[in-house]
């Protein structure tokens, strides 16, 4: 499975994408705790202090916000899922 990384996050993985092993019944939550685990520099990036997904990062999954339009991290996710993650972004 195949994150896709944008703005300083990329700077903080080395890279525009980073591949991580998903088992068989994945979830957003295990594909990013996969993710966190290959680019430990991230999680001080995606992070609160609790440990949670920060309020500012956004994820995609196949294009679709999975907080709005699923079931949040437990979303289900295979090989095939296309992931994004997001920081803030502004501009004007």
């Amino acid at each position: 499975m195949e994150w896709k990384l944008f703005a300083h996050l990329r700077d903080a993985a080395d890279g525009q994408s980073v591949s991580v092993d998903i088992e068989g019944d994945a979830t957003v939550g295990t594909a990013l705790d996969a993710l966190l685990a290959a680019r430990p520099a991230l999680t001080e990036e995606v992070l609160d202090e609790n440990e949670e997904l920060a309020d500012h990062i956004r994820v995609l999954v196949d294009g679709e916000d999975p907080f709005a339009a699923g079931e949040g991290l437990a979303t289900p996710v295979d090989e095939e899922t296309e992931l994004a993650l997001f920081p803030p972004v502004s501009g004007g």
